[in-house]
C-alpha cells in the first residue's frame, strides 16, 4: 500500500541477508553459458600451476645448477679430485628433482650452464603460457559476464513494467535507476575481474600450501605461521568494508532520487526560488554518500598494508628460520635446508601473501556486488499489486456498459477511498465526475484499466468482470488522456502512433487533425518529423496535451477516461479540441474528470463525489435545480468560468482570454 517513498530502502537495510542465497541466483543466470565457465576454470588452473611452479623452478636452478656447480669447482681447486663422495653430497643435497636434466657431480661448469639454459628456456615459455592463459581466462570471464548482466537488466526491466503504479507511489525513480546502473555496475566489476581474482586466488593458496607441505612441512608450518592472523585481519576488514558499501548503495540511492527530482521539477524551484534550499539539500546528500564512500574506503585501505606487514613478518621467518639451519647445517623436518630451498619457500611466501592481500581487496567489492545483486534480487521478487487470474480470458470488444456494484477501494488497509459506489453507464453515455480535492475522483477512473482493484464489490464491462480477462486485452481498448500528459523522446508522429505502432501516416496526420494538433505540428522545424525533447520539452503545456488527445483518437478506444484533460490549456486551445472531443466520444463510453463547464453540460450523467461516496447523481440542469452541493460547486466554481468563455467568445479575431486551469 501507498507509504513513503524511500520505505524501500529503509527496509533493505534491516531486513536480513543471504549471501548463499544471493550468489546462487546469480549462478543460476550463467547456467547458459556453462561450457565458457569450464574453460575458464581449466585455463585458472593452468594459470595457477604456472604461478606455483616458478619457486620450484628457482629452487631448481640453485640446487640443481648453482652451488652444485660452485661446489666441484672447491672440491677442483683443492686437489680433492679423490672426493667425489663430498661432491655426491654437495648434488644431492638439494630438495628438488632435477626436470631439465641431472649433472652428475664434478662436471665441468658448462654442463650446468646447459641445464641452467635449458631451466631459463622452460621458463621463458612457462611465463608465455602464463600470460596467454591469463589474458583467454579474463576474457571468457567477461564474455559471460556481459551477457548475464545484458539479461539481469533486462529482467530488471521488463519486471519494472508489470509492477503496479501503487508501488512506484511508494519509490522513487532515481532509486530504481540506480538499481540498473550503479548495481549493476558492481557486479559487471566483480564478474569480470574480482570474481575470477580471488576464485584463482584460493586455488593459488590451497596448491602454493600443499607444495609447501611436500617439500618440508615443519618449515611450511614456520613460513606459514602469520596466515591465522591475516585470516582474521581480512574477516574483519571486509566485514565493516560489507557493512559500510551497503550504506554507500543506500546513499547513492538518496542522491540519485534527489537528482532526478530537482531536475524534473526544476521549473517550480525556479519559480519558488527554491535554488538554495534545494543545492543545500543535495549537499546533504552527497555529503551523506561521501562519508560512507571514506568509511568504506578507510576499511578497504586499511585492510592492504597490514596483510602486506604481516607478508614481511612471513618472509623474515623463512630467510632467518632457514638460514640459521643452513649454515649450522641441521636438518628441518626429517631433511636438509639448502639455499635452493629457502630461495623457493622465499618465493612461495610472496606468492601466498599476494593472493591473501588480492583477496581480501577484491572481497570488499565482492561484497558490494552482493549487496548490489541483493537489491536487484529484492526489485524483481517484489510482487505486482494487479495480476491476472490462473485462466483469463481475453477481453471480447467492448460495447461500453459499464457497472460498479457496491464498490471500496483503498490503498491502506482500513482507510477506504471509495465506499459502496454503485453507478450504471450505457453505451455511448459521458459519465462526468466533480467533486472536492481527495474525493476519489481518479481511483474511481483507475479502477476501469485496473491500474488498482477494488477492495470490495465488482466492476463490470458489458457484464464481464475486469478482473477475469487479461490485462492486455483490456487495456487495449481503453483510451487515457490525463491531465499531466507524458511524452517521449521521439518524433511527434511516434509519439502518436504510441498506442498503435503500426498506424499509418495518414492515419497519425488524421487523429492530429481530429485534435486539433495538425497546424501547429506542421510549423514544427521538421513537422511530424520533429523530435521532442524530454518530456515534450519545447512544446507548451496545450501543446502536450493536444498530442496526447491524438494519441488516444489514434488507439480508437471503446471506453475513454479524461482525467482534467482540458485543465492545462487555454480557453480558445480549449474550445478547439472540444470539438475534436465531441468527436471522439461520440459512440464510446466516457469517464470525464473536469472542472471545465464545457465538459460538464453535456454530461449524461454527473457523480458529485465526496470523501468517497457519490452524494448526488443526475444531469447538469437537474443538478442545479436542486441546488445541493453541486448547485454550490457550480455557482462557486463555474460560474465565474462560464463568463469568462462567453467574455472570450465576444474576443475579436485574435483576441485571446485564458481562463486558470481548473477555476
Amino acid at each position: 500500500m501507498i507509504g513513503g517513498p524511500r520505505g524501500l530502502l529503509e527496509q533493505e537495510v534491516s531486513k536480513p541477508r543471504s549471501v548463499g542465497r544471493t550468489l546462487g541466483r546469480l549462478a543460476s543466470y550463467f547456467r547458459p553459458f556453462w561450457l565458457a565457465l569450464v574453460g575458464v576454470l581449466l585455463l585458472m588452473v593452468v594459470n595457477a600451476w604456472v604461478q606455483v611452479i616458478t619457486p620450484e623452478l628457482l629452487g631448481q636452478a640453485v640446487d640443481c645448477y648453482l652451488t652444485p656447480a660452485v661446489a666441484g669447482e672447491f672440491f677442483a681447486a683443492e686437489g680433492a679430485q679423490g672426493m667425489p663422495a663430498a661432491a655426491d653430497a654437495a648434488q644431492g643435497a638439494g630438495s628438488f628433482a632435477c626436470w631439465f636434466g641431472d649433472v652428475p657431480a664434478g662436471s665441468p661448469t658448462n654442463a650446468y650452464m646447459t641445464g641452467l639454459g635449458r631451466l631459463v628456456l622452460g621458463l621463458i615459455a612457462i611465463f608465455v603460457l602464463g600470460a596467454i592463459t591469463g589474458g583467454a581466462m579474463f576474457f571468457m570471464m567477461s564474455w559471460a559476464g556481459q551477457h548475464v548482466l545484458r539479461a539481469l537488466q533486462v529482467d530488471v526491466f521488463a519486471h519494472l513494467h508489470r509492477l503496479s503504479l501503487g508501488f512506484y507511489s511508494r519509490n522513487e525513480s532515481g532509486d530504481l535507476m540506480s538499481r540498473i546502473t550503479n548495481d549493476v555496475s558492481t557486479i559487471q566489476q566483480a564478474i569480470s575481474f574480482a570474481l575470477i581474482q580471488v576464485l584463482s586466488g584460493f586455488l593459488l593458496l590451497g596448491w602454493i600450501a600443499w607444495n609447501m607441505l611436500t617439500l618440508n612441512w615443519v618449515y611450511a608450518l614456520l613460513s606459514l605461521a602469520v596466515v591465522p592472523l591475516m585470516a582474521v585481519a581480512t574477516i574483519w576488514f571486509s566485514g565493516q568494508a560489507r557493512k559500510a558499501f551497503r550504506v554507500t548503495r543506500k546513499e547513492i540511492g538518496n542522491v540519485n532520487a534527489e537528482l532526478e527530482e530537482s531536475i524534473s521539477g526544476v521549473r517550480e524551484v525556479q519559480a519558488f526560488s527554491r535554488e538554495e534550499a534545494n543545492i543545500e539539500s543535495f549537499r546533504a546528500s552527497n555529503a551523506a554518500n561521501r562519508d560512507a564512500n571514506v568509511r568504506a574506503v578507510a576499511y578497504t585501505s586499511a585492510l592492504a598494508p597490514t596483510l602486506e606487514a604481516l607478508g614481511y613478518v612471513a618472509i623474515a621467518i623463512v630467510a632467518g628460520v632457514g638460514g640459521a639451519f643452513m649454515l649450522q647445517g641441521q636438518t628441518l623436518g626429517g631433511s636438509a635446508v639448502t639455499l635452493g630451498l629457502m630461495i623457493a619457500f622465499i618465493g612461495y611466501v610472496q606468492r601466498f601473501n599476494q593472493p591473501i592481500a588480492q583477496i581480501a581487496v577484491l572481497w570488499a567489492n565482492i561484497q558490494s556486488a552482493v549487496a548490489g545483486a541483493e537489491r536487484i534480487f529484492d526489485l524483481l521478487d517484489e510482487r505486482p499489486e494487479i495480476v491476472e487470474r490462473f485462466d483469463p480470458r481475453p477481453m471480447p470488444p467492448i460495447e461500453g456498459r459499464v457497472v460498479f456494484e457496491n464498490v471500496g477501494a483503498e490503498y491502506k488497509p482500513g482507510e477506504p477511498v471509495l465506499k459502496g459506489i454503485d453507478l450504471t453507464a450505457e453505451p455511448g453515455q459521458t459519465i462526468a465526475i466533480v467533486g472536492p480535492t481527495g474525493a476519489g475522483k481518479t481511483t474511481l477512473v483507475n479502477l476501469l484499466p485496473r491500474f488498482y482493484d477494488v477492495s470490495s464489490g465488482r466492476v463490470t464491462i458489458d457484464g464481464v468482470d475486469v478482473r477475469e480477462v487479461t490485462l492486455e486485452s483490456l487495456r487495449k481498448q481503453i483510451g487515457v488522456v490525463l491531465q499531466d500528459s507524458f511524452l517521449f523522446s521521439d518524433t511527434v508522429a511516434n509519439n502518436i502512433r504510441y498506442g498503435k505502432p503500426d498506424a499509418t501516416d495518414a492515419e497519425v496526420i488524421a487523429a492530429a487533425q481530429l485534435a486539433r494538433a495538425h497546424d501547429f505540428i506542421e510549423r514544427l522545424p521538421e513537422g511530424y518529423n520533429t523530435v521532442l525533447g524530454e518530456r515534450g520539452a519545447g512544446l507548451s503545456q496545450g501543446q502536450r496535451q493536444l498530442l496526447s488527445i491524438a494519441r488516444a483518437a489514434l488507439s480508437n478506444p471503446r471506453l475513454l477516461i479524461l482525467d482534467e484533460a482540458t485543465s492545462s490549456v487555454d480557453t480558445r486551445t480549449e474550445r478547439q479540441i472540444q470539438a475534436a472531443l465531441e468527436q471522439l466520444l461520440a459512440g464510446r463510453t466516457s469517464f470525464v474528470i473536469a472542472h471545465r463547464l464545457s465538459t460538464i453540460r453535456n454530461a449524461d450523467q454527473v457523480l458529485v463525489l465526496v470523501k468517497g461516496e457519490i452524494i448526488e447523481r443526475g444531469a447538469h440542469e437537474e443538478l442545479l435545480a436542486r441546488q445541493g452541493f453541486y448547485y454550490n460547486l457550480y455557482m462557486s466554481q463555474f460560474k465565474r468560468q462560464e463568463q469568462v468563455v462567453r467574455a472570450s467568445q465576444r474576443v475579436d479575431g485574435a483576441g485571446l482570454v485564458s481562463a486558470p486551469a481548473g477555476a
